[in-house]
């Protein structure tokens, strides 16, 4: 496997983290940056490889982030530094409603390649996966001819005020910074954890607070497998069902699949693990391994509803960012990161039910491929604890391994690691998260 570079591949600790380095520079950040930025670690980077992120300080962390599920193939994987770097030697912008490069097109081609059905599609590429998810959202309105928009509890969409309306938790993504766009409902979720119910049951339930309260949307919009929700993945039959009503109600169905897609949960598409074909997917993320790009990708005659100038953006689909898409594609297909994905998830999961067995604090283990998560919970309920989860999460980072939390409640743990991590550092990364759970 040709996709580490940059550090050595171990866990190294030179000083205590943060180390004096780190201090210096964020404390910098507190007189620079605004507070609502906030940060996961007090470390800062300066290279990273593989799966791991060396620091000012000369730590080495292992990385269970992937900035956020976006070096999936590995940060500055070499096909993507030498197409990135090739693009650059050329030209690095021109706006693609200008001058058009083929670049852009080269991308589209893939994407309509790749997402889940055989039928005709379109693309069309933007910068960030709020921003595509915002388009969507305004393709569907343009082809039904209706306005309401329909998301789920515990979702995440993003942070502009369109995806802020769709986003279920309050803070920290939307406290304070109403009022929020209008024609957003909510229904409730498959969430076999905490509801117990089937998935079918679950998505009656769900289509009968749309048919009451909403009637008929232009579209549904939900995240295959949840991510800042709390990594949720529905019950078996809920996402069919829904993509069912959807089909006989004329509703377009659209897949959010910013943090789930290219290659993140043993499937290039979370859709693909119940055969959903979405009339619109949104990817974003990993897409183009740390480049900011984000596309949707669905129907043609859905993509086209849209009048000429209606989409698009001046940075949307840069040069830099779809050489590096391009590149990240290849790499995947060429080095079997599907299965790589299927295999972190075996070993992982492994280990944590393993160690679920000898914890009851650990409520739940869920997740697909590289994807996973734990729930934590008061020993013998269902009552969430995210005190637990902050102190394990910090014993994590003091021992130089990058883990997230997330959740509506804040008691999730979520892991995703790169797919070019080796066995050898999720293993001594696990080591690690176990001595914080006994901690």
């Amino acid at each position: 496997m040709t996709l580490t570079s940059g550090p050595a591949q171990a866990r190294h600790l030179a000083t205590a983290i943060p180390g004096p380095r780190s201090l210096e520079l964020m404390a910098r950040k507190e007189h620079a940056v605004a507070r609502g930025v906030g940060t996961t670690m007090p470390v800062f980077a300066v290279r990273a490889g593989g799966g791991v992120v060396e620091d000012v300080d000369g730590n080495v962390l292992i990385d269970l982030g992937s900035g956020i599920a976006v070096t999936t193939v590995g940060v500055s994987a070499p096909r993507v530094v030498d197409a990135v770097r090739g693009q650059l030697d050329a030209f690095t912008h021109t706006c693609f409603m200008v001058t058009p490069y083929e670049g852009y097109v080269a991308v589209a081609e893939q994407l309509n390649r790749l997402t889940p059905g055989t039928h005709e599609k379109r693309s069309v590429l933007f910068n960030s996966g709020a921003e595509a998810v915002e388009n969507a959202v305004k393709i569907a309105r343009a082809f039904t001819g209706r306005q309401a928009v329909v998301a789920f509890d515990h979702a995440y969409h993003g942070r502009t005020n369109l995806t802020m309306a769709m986003t279920a938790k309050s803070m920290p993504y939307k406290q304070g910074f109403g009022p929020f766009a209008a024609e957003v409902y909510r229904a409730p979720l498959s969430y076999p954890f905490r509801d117990r119910a089937d998935g079918p049951a679950a998505a009656r339930r769900a289509i009968d607070v749309i048919e009451k309260q909403v009637g008929r949307p232009a579209a549904v919009v939900i995240e295959p497998i949840q991510g800042e929700g709390g990594f949720i993945v529905p019950a078996p039959g809920f996402l069919p069902e829904l993509a069912a009503w959807c089909r006989a109600n004329d509703v377009v169905f659209i897949a959010d699949e910013v943090q789930t897609g290219f290659a993140r949960t043993g499937a290039l598409f979370a859709s693909e693990h119940e055969g959903i074909v979405p009339d619109l997917l949104v990817s974003a993320k990993g897409i183009a391994d740390g480049l900011p790009l984000s596309a949707v990708t669905g129907r043609a005659d859905i993509m086209d509803a849209a009048h000429t100038g209606g989409l698009g953006g001046t940075y949307g689909g840069n040069p830099l960012a779809c050489a590096a898409a391009l590149a990240t594609i290849e790499t995947i297909e060429a080095e079997g990161l599907l299965e790589r994905a299927r295999a972190i998830e075996e070993l992982m999961k492994d280990r944590l039910c393993r160690l679920q067995e000898k914890d009851d604090r650990i409520g739940d283990v869920r997740g697909r491929g590289a994807m996973l998560a734990v729930e934590l919970v008061r020993p013998g309920t269902t009552e969430p604890d995210p005190e637990l989860a902050r102190a394990v999460a910090a014993a994590a980072h003091a021992q130089g391994v990058i883990v997230l939390t997330c959740g509506t409640y804040g008691n999730v743990l979520r892991f995703l690691p790169p797919l070019a991590i080796s066995d050898e550092l999720l293993n001594d990364a696990l080591d690690v998260l176990a001595e914080g759970f006994r901690a």
